[in-house]
């Protein structure tokens, strides 16, 4: 049992190997829009003319033989399906933008049928397999590569064309079988005629072409994917690495130039209240008062010094799911006896986390810490995380609570705010704090009686941004 739980982890580990990483929509647009519309229409365009005029005006049409004559007719009739279709796809092309990337990819899967449809009729009546129409295959393959990076459509369509070459050859086989099965061996001796002596190896090597070409265009996509992410990932993690040095930078400062007239303040009230014992009451009061903001603004600016201190941390990949896991252990241990169902949705292959995890820590534990006790250790807590399709990663948390009024939903996030009655106010502050020093967005949903929800978004992205 041990052997077969290890033989399926390797096949798992493989195949997540194997899969390329999703590319961001715009990069799709993008390759969309030099493959197809700067690339493949002009050439589309000669192939069109080309393909006309030797199918309707040209007399070397007339040396097919009988037996394919049925066959040419059908390309001649579906030749006009060909032409109208190549007119819709350039209209749509030439307003790419207009159109959802679903939609331009459904269109380009079956745009990819339709040539490898035409380039099977063409290479049924020129010889089968040995018809030099087989030469545009792979450019169609390659192509098709280019236009659908997605791993699923790519190899279908691409099996698919493989698969039309195939039938074209093997209908060419049946055809000559069927013309030499009507002469007598005269005829076949005074014609050349006489079978070959292995028809099956240009077949098995040009099969073989196809698929090393496929396979290749597969495998190079993907690791050209793989460093792409790797030089990005290096860029966000100099550019959020800098970023959380910014901000700790200007805490400390914030911090070390109000810090010393708090002081100061603190003192003077402290000589005052000191030789203000015969003073009137009201007088007393005040300078009290005085003493207790001056201790509140001076734990203001310590926690300032604790972002800058979290600041000399590292940013690092973190994994969303195993960090999620294990602020549920830590909020929620197996031995606590709280009674809370909890409802995980994870994804799979989010796209990495890039911070310090110490930060990311503080958000979730946080957030976790924070339904705990909205739900009084009892209830329904709901973790979902998922990949948006500009590949942040976006965190939704949902409790059962009690929820939270509207006057309190614009305040929650403010430090030293809390509606409970030993909360400090802290930990949704911490929270918006270690998300948007990310340039992430938190934000909260909530109607009393009916639980709050807090959705979270973490960029993958920032140095993208910035260049836009």
């Amino acid at each position: 049992m041990r052997t077969k739980l290890l033989r399926w982890e390797t096949v798992r580990r493989l195949l997540e190997v194997l899969e390329p990483p999703v590319l961001p929509q715009a990069l799709q647009l993008q390759r969309i829009r030099f493959v197809e519309r700067d690339i493949m229409i002009p050439v589309k365009t000669m192939f069109v003319g080309v393909l006309a005029y030797y199918l309707f005006v040209s007399t070397w049409m007339t040396s097919v033989s009988s037996t394919r004559e049925v066959a040419l007719e059908a390309l001649q009739r579906y030749f006009y399906v060909y032409l109208l279709m190549n007119v819709g796809v350039v209209a749509m092309l030439l307003n790419l933008t207009r159109l959802p990337l679903r939609t331009m990819q459904v269109v380009l899967f079956g745009c990819g049928l339709l040539d490898s449809v035409m380039l099977a009729g063409l290479t049924l009546i020129t010889g089968g397999f040995e018809s030099i129409i087989y030469w545009m295959f792979p450019a169609l393959i390659v192509r098709n590569a280019m236009a659908l990076p997605l791993a699923l459509p790519q190899l279908t369509l691409n099996f698919l064309v493989i698969g039309f070459y195939l039938v074209a050859g093997l209908l060419d086989v049946a055809v000559e079988d069927l013309e030499l099965a009507a002469l007598d061996e005269a005829s076949r001796r005074a014609l050349g005629l006489a079978a070959p002596e292995n028809p099956a190896e240009p077949f098995l090597l040009r099969l073989m072409v196809l698929l090393f070409v496929t396979i290749c265009c597969y495998g190079l996509q993907m690791l050209f994917e793989r460093n792409r992410r790797a030089k990005e990932e290096g860029q966000e993690f100099a550019l959020r690495q800098e970023q959380v040095r910014a901000a700790g930078r200007v805490a400390a400062e914030v911090a070390h130039q109000i810090k010393n007239p708090l002081g100061i303040i603190n003192n003077a009230a402290f000589m005052l209240q000191r030789t203000m014992a015969d003073a009137p009451e009201l007088v007393r009061q005040q300078v009290q008062i005085i003493r207790e903001e001056v201790e509140r603004s001076d734990r203001i600016v310590t926690e300032l010094m604790g972002y800058a201190q979290l600041a000399e941390g590292q940013v690092e990949r973190l994994d969303m799911v195993e960090e999620l896991e294990r602020a549920l252990g830590q909020v929620f241990p197996t031995g606590a006896g709280y009674k809370v169902e909890i409802q995980r949705e994870f994804e799979r292959n989010l796209p990495p986390v890039l911070m310090q995890r110490g930060h990311l820590s503080g958000v979730i534990v946080n957030l976790f810490t924070n339904a705990r006790e909205a739900m009084e250790g009892r209830g329904r807590l709901g973790v979902v995380a998922k990949a948006m399709p500009d590949l942040a990663v976006e965190l939704v948390v949902t409790d059962s609570g009690p929820g939270i009024a509207p006057h309190h939903l614009e305040k929650i996030f403010d430090a030293h705010y809390t509606t409970k009655p030993r909360g400090t106010g802290l930990g949704l502050a911490i929270v918006r704090h270690n998300v948007e020093i990310y340039g992430g967005t938190v934000r909260v949903e909530s109607e009393l009686g009916k639980g709050a929800r807090f959705i979270l978004r973490f960029p993958s992205r920032t140095l993208s941004k910035l260049e836009n």
